[in-house]
């Protein structure tokens, strides 16, 4: 047994975050840790690195009392934790990321171990990096995996990783998991935290479910089925993962002609109807991102038409500020830097977007502000002790879920949706897509751009494909098979005719 915590408990003010939970890892073994957001996982992981103290309970490394008093002290002992959302220094280069707290020196200077670095890019599968090229040129994506590197750059004895594949493509996570094996492989404990049950079924030996903060089972993966793991983490039988509430797509709202980006030189076409719910796949680094962020206003277009409601828009001019008026929101895939104020409180980031509803004579109504926080904190089933919380206190799935409030609120026509589930357990994800369903119900035009297929099948009315920055003709959801979604995202050939 690599590690055994017995019994661990924490509280933050009268809220009880972990009340007993007990677990083990093996060494040379994957231990999956499934819950809902606010279950308690990342509480429990904070404490188990360091990050928190436990207020009782006790901790085995090897066999030995471990109680890490800061992250440091953790790392030191060989528990590396590589969180969800990405904690690497965009204005430093890669190598400097990798050994950032731990630089090796000779005296007094810090000597990087290159040929170490390289051999841990190349085992998460950036061996094409420069370990000298600045952080601030990589994707999201790419990110998360020098994450893992640096989780890889010294000796562990247990490894965590903190929904890993949140912004991977397949075969990134294909990658990710050999890194996973060769971990096992060289005795190392690995506790995997995911909401995509498949890959646990995929990758996991045993698991373990906890629920408000409580173990409420555990056992070897191969004795489960997904349906088994749902009702544990959820506490009730989950028959319909993907709602579909009855809409019609009316008149065209967006049209979208010959769009290209400045940034990543796109060629986009597409039309929006009222009522429609229109799916964008592909691999990470496509352009799908680009592309909604060209037409809500944050990064500069190169050419193209765009017209809203008919009336044509000068994307030279087009700015966030114009966007909102015209009727679009956004909900970013980069919830920490983009998507929310994490130092505001709940309620402060649900208003941001429409001040000026709430204010008067330049004055906020604090009340206001207070009951429509109230309001879409019900509706999500968003877990937190008050509305006046920081946003940092909360975990990755109940942040995004303030996000998907503030601009349910607003209630704009037009909603570009870039990740909307990500790091978000599969209870919540029932709601989120009942929530989009109800929206498309209501005349709303959804754009969803997913690197999860299985969502975009599910939900979606219409799908297109993009390769590198073009996107391929829309078609309805019924009309494509996988093997066609994955043929134009990869190389670009756009099969007509369906494939069996």
């Amino acid at each position: 047994m690599r590690l055994t915590l017995h019994q661990i408990t924490k509280s933050f003010g009268a809220v009880a975050a972990l009340k007993g939970i007990s677990l083990e890892a093996k060494a040379g073994e994957v231990l999956a840790l499934i819950g809902e957001n606010g279950a308690g996982k990342s509480t429990l992981m904070k404490v188990l690195s360091g990050a928190e103290l436990p207020d009782s309970g006790n901790m085995l490394l090897n066999n030995t009392p471990y109680r890490p008093q800061n992250p440091a002290d953790g790392k030191q002992s060989g528990v590396n934790m590589i969180y969800q959302e990405l904690t690497v220094a965009p204005h430093l280069s890669v190598a400097e990321n990798i050994v950032l707290g731990s630089e090796p020196r000779a005296f007094g200077f810090v000597k990087y171990p290159i040929e170490r670095i390289k051999e841990v890019l190349a085992q998460v599968g950036m061996a094409d990096v420069d370990p000298f090229s600045s952080v601030s040129f990589l994707s999201i994506a790419r990110q998360q995996l020098l994450e893992i590197a640096r989780a890889l750059m010294f000796e562990s004895q247990v490894v965590i990783f903190d929904e890993p594949t949140s912004s991977l493509t397949a075969e990134d996570v294909k990658a990710l998991f050999k890194v996973i094996s060769s971990l096992k492989n060289k005795g190392i404990a690995v506790i995997y935290i995911s909401h995509f049950l498949e890959e646990v079924m995929e990758i996991a030996d045993s698991y373990a479910v906890i629920r408000d903060g409580e173990s409420v089972g555990n056992g070897r993966i191969e004795d489960v089925g997904i349906s088994h793991l749902i009702e544990l983490m959820v506490g009730r039988s989950l028959s319909d993962v993907y709602p579909k509430i009855p809409h019609q797509m009316g008149n065209n709202i967006l049209e979208v002609s010959h769009l290209k980006g400045k940034i990543l030189p796109q060629q986009v076409s597409f039309t929006l109807a009222k009522g429609e719910i229109f799916g964008i796949s592909g691999l990470v680094g496509a352009g799908r991102t680009e592309t909604i962020r060209c037409l809500f206003g944050q990064d500069p277009t190169a050419g193209g038409k765009v017209s809203i409601h008919g009336n044509n828009i000068d994307l030279a001019s087009w700015t966030v500020a114009k966007a909102l008026r015209s009727g679009l929101d956004h909900v970013s895939e980069n919830r920490k830097e983009e998507g929310l104020a994490l130092n505001l409180s709940i309620a402060q980031n649900m208003t941001l977007s429409f001040l000026a509803k709430i204010s008067k004579l330049s004055l906020l109504n604090l009340r206001a502000e207070e009951n429509i926080s109230k309001n879409w904190v019900k509706k999500l089933s968003l877990k937190s002790s008050s509305v006046h919380a920081k946003a940092t206190s909360l975990s990755g799935g109940n942040q995004q879920k303030i996000s998907l409030g503030r601009i349910l609120e607003l209630n704009n026509d037009i909603f570009f949706l870039d990740e909307p589930t990500r790091g978000i357990d599969v209870g919540s994800k029932a709601e989120i897509y009942r929530l989009i369903q109800d929206l498309a119900a209501n005349g709303k035009a959804i754009v969803v751009v997913s690197s999860y297929l299985p969502e975009l099948l599910g939900i979606c009315d219409t799908l297109a494909v993009m390769h590198k920055g073009v996107l391929s003709p829309k078609k309805m959801v019924s009309n494509w098979t996988h093997y066609q979604i994955m043929l134009y995202a990869t190389s670009g050939i756009f099969e007509t005719e369906t494939t069996a």
